[in-house]
């Protein structure tokens, strides 16, 4: 059943304009993005489809070239889905911006998935904050293969120095999607704690992203 063959009031444009966008799933929400399905699927099903296991967190972090993959997904739909993702990215680094960072730990991870849990190689990337921890930058700052990145302290406390940064969040993806910290990843971490502190600035957390999941070492107790 297509969209066309429901009753008025079931329809997921005329029920969120009725009853509000939080009535509807994640299906409905996604099916008004598309619009239509294709020869064999419905728009429903297309939308299932997209969703996928990870639902809405794991469509968030499509990359342009897994939605290339989706038959029934043409250039017009792809664009407007990623440019729906991207507002998405972009209304979190405002939020991070205008707030404290860490009263809303849960957005920082949000955030960072966003930005990095769909790049298929490793990505080390830095959250600079102020003194009151509010975002001033996001910067990836070294990209490695898939299995390991070369990180170069001096140049993280570089770009520190640059934003006159008081703290910073490290973060780095796992392409293969774990995100359990390796014993490189803890050496690292101590090793960036101790060349910025030199600066006087402090390493709050790193966290490590991949699809669908986040975890913050500082949570873990690792740092």
């Amino acid at each position: 059943m297509g969209i066309k063959d429901l009753p008025p009031d079931a329809r997921p444009r005329e029920k969120l304009l009725a009853r509000g966008p939080q009535a509807l799933s994640d299906v409905e929400l996604l099916a008004i993005l598309l619009r239509t399905g294709m020869a064999g699927k419905n728009v429903f099903q297309l939308s299932e489809e997209l969703l996928g296991p990870d639902g809405i967190a794991g469509l968030l972090q499509a990359s342009v070239q897994s939605l290339k993959l989706v038959k029934g997904l043409g250039p017009a739909k792809q664009a407007e889905l990623l440019a729906v993702f991207e507002m998405a990215r972009r209304a979190l680094s405002q939020r991070l911006k205008e707030r404290e960072a860490f009263h809303t730990p849960d957005a920082v991870k949000q955030y960072l998935q966003l930005q990095l849990a769909h790049k298929n190689h490793e990505v080390f990337a830095v959250l600079f904050l102020d003194n009151q921890n509010r975002m001033l930058a996001l910067e990836e700052l070294f990209r490695g293969t898939l299995s390991q990145t070369s990180v170069y302290p001096r140049e993280v406390v570089l770009r520190a120095l640059h934003h006159q940064a008081a703290a910073v969040v490290l973060s780095h993806n796992h392409p293969s999607g774990s995100v359990q910290p390796s014993r490189a990843d803890e050496h690292l971490t101590q090793t960036l704690k101790a060349a910025l502190a030199l600066v006087d600035v402090r390493v709050l957390d790193h966290i490590i992203v991949g699809q669908g999941q986040a975890l913050s070492m500082a949570e873990q107790g690792l740092m």
